[in-house]
């Protein structure tokens, strides 16, 4: 009998770590500006290695990179082009708050939340 091991957690960060991230575009990532300003996003499909076998095996080709597309509404448009590489997500969130005149608590829930959308696509990362 195999017994499989599980990984090791990673570990977990503070509230106050993770808000003094800053979050970085990925250079897969392209950007198109649509009509009315708002912006649509082409990336590679994340397929995970477990995904590809199963694909080699019923004979597709895993090597085959799949772009999706993200189109933006006005307020995922706004915080997309506060990204910049140099703000933190505690910058981020204050100068959203700001411009859309949201509360910081309503600004940081529509920002975390979004933001960890985008790197669960492979969008962003955080250094």
């Amino acid at each position: 009998m195999k017994v499989f091991k599980k990984k090791p957690a990673n570990p977990a960060i503070t509230h106050s770590e993770a808000m003094r991230c800053i979050p970085v575009k990925s250079s897969l990532a392209r950007e198109t500006r649509l009509e009315g300003g708002l912006v649509q996003l082409d990336y590679p499909a994340v397929i995970r290695p477990w995904i590809a076998g199963m694909i080699r095996r019923f004979g597709g080709d895993s090597e085959n990179v799949r772009m999706r597309k993200l189109q933006l509404d006005e307020l995922g448009t706004a915080v997309w082009d506060l990204l910049d590489g140099q703000k933190t997500v505690n910058q981020v969130i204050d100068q959203f708050s700001g411009v859309q005149k949201l509360h910081r608590r309503e600004a940081t829930v529509s920002v975390t939340l979004f933001l960890r959308e985008l790197g669960k696509r492979g969008l962003i990362a955080m250094r």
